[in-house]
This record gives structure tokens, sequence and C-alpha cells, in this order.
């Protein structure tokens, strides 16, 4: 049986046109895969485009529809619905939720469901305050047992010195990893 990956979205829109790749990359592999976004990434229109837009985009590639709401992502780990949960792009609001037990959205009822199952969650960051404020959530995430990250860097040092950004290009190999309860390296380049 194909490995069964959930593919999280959450509201760093200006890194959309970098995840929706690596689902066609991870589709070609034979990986299953279960759209998941946050209520903000589903429903928002931005100057990267419409939530329309992505949504189908998104359900051509997974063949399957988007899970948005709470009560959609809850069933996740009871059914063991996930062998992975990439979570890419990963704002620092959810970040922040993810390390404080927060759950009030999709993405983080999924990860907390999955969680309980001991399954491996792989973050992928995209956060203007990495080397900021979210930089204590970094930290404390990397402790956890069952969270990988994607290896990340800074986005732009000049204009935006504290912004980190995953390399979503990893993402495969990442996953893969992660699969085999591996961190890939380095985290940080």
């Amino acid at each position: 049986m194909n490995k069964r990956i959930g593919f999280a979205m959450c509201g760093s829109f200006c890194t959309f046109k970098q995840a929706i790749p690596q689902m066609k990359e991870l589709k070609k592999l034979n990986y299953e895969l279960q759209p998941i976004m946050s209520e903000t990434a589903y429903n928002t229109d931005t100057r990267f485009g419409r939530a329309a837009d992505f949504i189908g985009d998104i359900e051509d590639i997974c063949s399957s529809g988007v899970i948005h709401t709470i009560k959609d992502a809850e069933p996740i780990g009871p059914q063991g619905m996930l062998d992975l949960l990439i979570i890419a792009p990963c704002t620092g609001n959810t970040l922040a939720k993810l390390a404080n037990g927060i759950t009030d959205t999709a993405v983080t009822m999924a990860a907390k469901s999955h969680l309980r199952n001991g399954r491996p969650v792989l973050i992928a960051v995209s956060t203007n305050d990495g080397l900021g404020a979210a930089s204590k959530n970094i930290g404390q995430l990397l402790n956890y047992k069952n969270i990988y990250f994607v290896p990340m860097s800074q986005d732009d040092a000049q204009k935006k010195p504290r912004s980190v950004v995953a390399d979503f290009s990893q993402i495969t190999a990442a996953a893969e990893n992660a699969l085999k309860g591996e961190q890939i390296q380095p985290i940080i380049f």
C-alpha cells in the first residue's frame, strides 16, 4: 500500500507557488495525498492568487477534497488516515500554536490528531520572524518527538534579517527521511 501523506498549508501565501510543485513531486512518487488548509489559507484571496484557484489546483493534484475545518481534521488521528503530515508553508503563528499545544485551526488539529498516533510531522517554516519571536518556538519544536523540519535559511538577510524560509525543493527528501524517523541534515544552511 502506498504511503498516505497529509499536505497542510497555512497562510504564508507567498510560498504557495513553491509548495504546490512539491505536491506534484510527491504524487509522481505514488504517495497518496490528502490536502489540508487552514481556514485563512482556504478562504483568502491575496496579491499572490485567488483562494479558489489554489484550491482547484490542489484538489486536482491530490485527487481529494481539501480538509479545511477543525471538525473534518479531527478524525485524522483516530482513523489513522496518514503516515506523515507535512505542513508547508508553516507560519510563525502556526509554529507558536504547535509549540504551545493550541488547536484552533484545521492544520493544528490535523497535527495534534496525527501526533497522538506517534507518527511524524514535517514542518517547512515560512515566517518573517524566524530569527525573532518565532525562534523560541522552532527551538522548542526541534526537541519534540516526531517533529521534523525541512532545511531552512534566511529569506532575505538584507531587507528582512529575521525572516526564515524552508527550502521547498527539499520537501520530498525530508519527507522520506521523516518517514524513517530521521531528521534530514543540515537543518539550517
